[in-house]
């Protein structure tokens, strides 16, 4: 059976995080959502997303063919439901199909034509914002540990790592761990291959270090934390998610938040995640285009790829940064900044794309991955459809 995952109208609750990849592709837990969807079914997967990201993420059909609705996340119930999906069967959740089966054949999908079957709420998880991220990584960590860890044996603890509850903890081969604290009461800690804990750090469960990922010496990292591949952190971390390749390498508070792929945050730098008045937390909608409501007392920066702020930066609670924005300064930068912005508290001007890519070329090419003329593609695309945002 062919599997393909398709974006879904939950696609631009995401954003910006999603301007530069297909759902599938987000990190939550200690996997992609693509990486679970493969692990359960014990197959690979392709994906139906935006034309102008297609070329990268490429739709592969079969004569018979499973879609599902990538915003859904994995559950025991769920595969099950999928894995026994017949010819004209699709699975619902109210509204919003999850699944459905289709035949090259079929020259127009029409639902009235399918059985639909109804999934119970206990078999789902949903992700349909961006602060959903961080607020169900903590569930996102527990099932990744137990599918990933499952009739498998941690390398064995070092003796100078302080461990509470060691067996809810998994060390992969090459990781490196010394003098550091490692406290599993609360939720799993999973420490990914060649990853490194430097001495002095103190990290609580439930976390996730992925592969080639590093935490630096004296960091002090709370529950619901996943540190994406070959990111590296320091400072004071809680309820965060780093997808890929970004840094936060230094001093400072990074909180209820999200940060894409090749991102970087200033030393000494801090967001907030709680308003003073301890109201409700509103956050840049991109589908509305305008401020929606979170239902989240606790919410703090979302960062789209190859996005950065200087040393220092002070970010406001519930602040959306787009793809390519480069911050600096003193000040509160707004709590909405375009992409491909330049600029802080004193005001903003356009990235210019041939500045912005230049830079993106020499970030990418220090880990070895090249910035071809089709991530330019994507990129120079973002920056034409982001134009109305940067009425500076």
């Amino acid at each position: 059976m062919n599997y393909i995952l398709f974006d879904g109208p939950s696609r631009n609750k995401l954003l910006p995080l999603t301007f530069t990849k297909p759902v599938a592709d987000l990190r939550l837990g200690i996997l992609t959502i693509r990486g679970k969807w493969e692990m359960h079914l014990g197959n690979t997967t392709s994906t139906v997303t935006e034309e102008y990201l297609s070329e990268k993420f490429p739709m592969v059909e079969f004569e018979d063919n499973v879609m599902i609705n990538a915003s859904y996340l994995p559950t025991d119930d769920l595969v099950e439901a999928i894995l026994d999906l017949k010819p004209l069967q699709a699975i619902f959740d109210g509204e919003d199909v999850i699944a459905f089966y289709t035949q090259d054949t079929q020259e127009e999908i029409d639902f009235d034509e399918y059985t639909q079957i109804e999934v119970g709420m206990k078999a789902l998880f949903k992700i349909e914002h961006t602060w959903d991220i961080f607020s169900e990584n903590h569930r996102a960590i527990e099932l990744d540990y137990k599918l990933i860890t499952q009739d498998r044996e941690s390398v064995k603890i070092p003796k100078s790592v302080q461990v509470i509850n060691p067996e809810n903890i998994f060390i992969e081969e090459g990781a490196t761990l010394n003098f550091c604290t490692l406290n599993a009461s609360e939720g799993p800690i999973y420490i990914g291959k060649d990853a490194e804990v430097m001495e002095g750090a103190h990290i609580r469960g439930p976390f996730a270090l992925c592969e080639g990922a590093t935490v630096k010496m004296g960091s002090k990292i709370y529950t619901g934390t996943t540190i994406g591949p070959f990111c590296k952190v320091g400072g004071e971390i809680n309820n965060a998610v780093l997808m890929a390749y970004s840094n936060k390498g230094h001093d400072g508070f990074l909180g209820n938040s999200v940060l894409g792929e090749w991102c970087n945050i200033g030393a000494d730098s801090n967001n907030s995640n709680l308003k003073n008045n301890y109201e409700e937390v509103r956050l840049w909608d991109y589908e509305t285009e305008g401020f929606s409501k979170t239902g989240l007392q606790f919410c703090g920066l979302i960062m789209g790829d190859h996005s950065k702020c200087g040393i220092n930066t002070m970010f406001n609670t519930g602040t959306v940064i787009g793809v390519s924005v480069n911050i600096f300064g003193t000040g509160f930068p707004r709590n909405f900044v375009p992409s491909f912005s330049w600029g802080g508290a004193s005001g903003f001007t356009t990235y210019k794309t041939e500045k912005a890519f230049q830079t993106a070329k020499l970030v990418t090419e220090r880990r070895n991955i090249a910035f071809d003329e089709q991530e330019a593609a994507i990129l120079q695309h973002i920056f034409d459809e982001t134009a109305k945002f940067r009425r500076y």
